[in-house]
């Protein structure tokens, strides 16, 4: 080997070992940065203005006795449902999960809104595993909550029984664990947003109106007013408003487009045999 080569080998080792060295330079430099970085913290909006709810009372499915009264100190998620609501059926299993997770400082009650027996709403919350208590739903208990315009409908209240938070359609389920997390207590690194009441009006989230403005369903049978119901919330309204008939009846009940379409689905469907 000649000087010449001898000294080029040399070179490229220092060269080596230099690029080596800047790299774990930098590499230390970044996992610094990282480090010294501040961690982003999960929020929740929250009411502002809680309300107190009276207690909510019931005999479950099981006929056992339910009360929210005994419940003080845990987190109760009241959820207005129903077995013929598509996306109640959805987050059931989120639902699930979140009170095996968190039996300890959350309660979720279920209240179904069908029209059919105990029995059928029984049988389906057993097939779907339901691991939460579900009491029919009654005039006396929706007096309890604002108005229950569509579903799912959720309400959390807090450890004293107040009402924080209120939510139209479908639950996110990652949102709902840190709403959770935030009013037991669990999580203090969860930041609580102070939030004004916006109960809006229009139906958002995929819900399904259970009430549809202009439309009487008291007079179907249980079976009709599911399929009725289940009509309304998927058939599509061509006034342009891009909602379903039942959406756009509850978000504009003066639409002169949605309330005879609404009107011939009931018909149709009422003398169906």
């Amino acid at each position: 080997m000649t000087g010449r080569q001898a000294f080029g080998i040399l070179a490229l080792a220092v060269a080596a070992t230099v690029g080596i060295a800047a790299m774990v330079r930098y590499t230390k430099r970044v996992e610094e940065s990282i480090r010294a970085a501040p961690a982003t913290r999960a929020s929740v909006r929250l009411l502002k203005e809680r309300v107190a709810i009276a207690p909510l009372s019931g005999v479950d499915l099981d006929g056992r006795p339910l009360s929210t009264a005994a419940l003080r100190g845990k987190v109760v998620l009241v959820n207005f449902w129903a077995t013929w609501c598509p996306p109640c059926r959805q987050e059931i299993p989120d639902l699930i999960r979140l009170q095996a997770r968190y039996k300890d400082t959350l309660q979720i009650i279920g209240i179904a809104q069908d029209s059919g027996s105990a029995q059928d709403v029984k049988r389906f919350a057993v097939e779907h595993g339901m691991n939460y208590p579900t009491i029919l739903s009654s005039p006396g208990i929706e007096a309890l909550f604002p108005p229950v315009s569509a579903l799912p409908t959720s309400f959390f209240l807090d450890k004293d029984g107040r009402l924080a938070q209120k939510h139209i359609g479908m639950l996110n389920a990652s949102l709902t664990e840190l709403e959770t997390q935030a009013l037991a207590g669990t999580d203090p690194g969860i930041e609580i947003v102070n939030a004004e009441d916006e109960d809006k009006v229009r139906v958002q989230n995929a819900a399904q109106s259970n009430k549809i403005p202009g439309i009487d369903l008291a007079g179907l049978t249980p079976e009709k007013r599911a399929k009725v119901l289940e009509t309304l919330n998927s058939a599509h309204c061509t006034c342009g408003c891009g909602l379903s008939v039942a959406q756009c009846r509850v978000d504009d009940s003066t639409c002169t487009v949605s309330l005879p379409l609404a009107q011939d689905l009931v018909k149709k469907i009422s003398d169906s045999k």
